[in-house]
């Protein structure tokens, strides 16, 4: 009897596959560990805002988010290339309009305002990246959208249009770095961010050289700001970004402007009305649904991969 020598062949065939679907199951749960972490920007830029001006706390939460980013990389080559340092400069505007945004308006303004960026992404990412919309990401933009309509029937409000403004330009700026960062899914996008956080330092610096000292409580909100907040949340989406698409990376994290506002409302008493519950458990439900659709993709993936025999051509 001849040996049975396709067995091994179609295992080493179908690893690349089964590989991927795994890659993208844990990428979703790492967007999803970002979103977590990065919702902590509302209460804590309140926290330290109550002394600092908003340059200022992104000054210095960019600049101890560098070096925790520093610390925990290990064997960083730096390699410039356009991409990157376009990530560097579209992250430091996220971050510098986002703070000084949510100073200006209420943190569920600044935060759902950002939200804007998938459709930037959608619009934009099969020219930069060659990644197309598919129906069920313009399904779930549509719904995004709707929910935060509700936002602006009711929380806009023109006393806080400067705010509002800065917002929407920081979700233009974080959809420009999410692209940035995708396109060195091959390379170290930790740099982008790296760099990013120090260009924020710098622009806030004279703010920060003319801020009053921090409490101990001010203190706390901003190490956490840098470590948590920044540096963390950054380590989880540069990892998930090289497996899924760009706005994947988009809309899975949307979590974040639910979460936002609600722990500004446990700690600072900042309700959000009816309309907002509505609107968001509109958005939550979109991107949930989105993820589930994502994470059934990459299930099939590896079930077809994993069972050849099933798939009929």
């Amino acid at each position: 009897m001849a040996p049975r020598l396709s067995l091994p062949g179609r295992r080493r065939a179908r690893t690349p596959e089964v590989r991927v679907s795994a890659d993208h199951r844990r990428s979703v749960a790492l967007l999803i560990a970002a979103a977590l972490c990065w919702s902590l920007a509302g209460v804590l830029i309140k926290a330290v805002a109550t002394h600092w001006s908003g340059l200022a706390v992104a000054s210095g939460r960019g600049l101890i988010a560098a070096l925790f980013l520093i610390a925990v990389q290990r064997g960083l080559r730096w390699r410039y290339s356009r991409a990157q340092i376009i990530g560097a400069i579209a992250y430091a505007a996220t971050t510098v309009l986002f703070c000084t945004a949510t100073t200006l308006t209420s943190a569920a303004n600044a935060i759902l305002l950002q939200y804007t960026a998938p459709v930037w992404v959608a619009l934009l990412g099969a020219w930069f990246l060659g990644e197309r919309a598919s129906r069920a990401d313009w399904f779930t933009i549509v719904a995004v959208l709707g929910g935060l309509a509700l936002f602006v029937l009711d929380g806009l409000a023109l006393g806080h249009a400067g705010g509002n403004a800065l917002a929407l330009l920081s979700g233009l700026a974080f959809a420009s770095m999410t692209m940035a960062l995708r396109h060195q899914k091959d390379g170290s996008p930790v740099q982008s961010i790296i760099l990013g956080n120090l260009l924020a330092f710098v622009i806030g610096l004279p703010w920060l050289l003319a801020a009053p000292p921090l409490p101990a409580t001010g203190w706390a909100a901003l190490l956490t700001l840098g470590v948590v907040q920044l540096g963390v949340a950054y380590l989880l989406f540069v990892r998930a970004i090289r497996h899924v698409t760009a706005l994947e990376a988009m809309l899975i994290p949307v979590i974040e402007p639910i979460l936002n506002p609600i722990w500004v409302f446990l700690a600072f008493g900042e309700v959000p009305s009816r309309w907002a519950l509505i609107g968001g458990a509109i958005v939550l439900g979109a991107v949930t649904l989105r993820a589930a659709v994502s994470l059934r993709a990459a299930r099939r993936v590896g079930h077809l991969a994993a069972n050849p025999q099933s798939h009929v051509a």
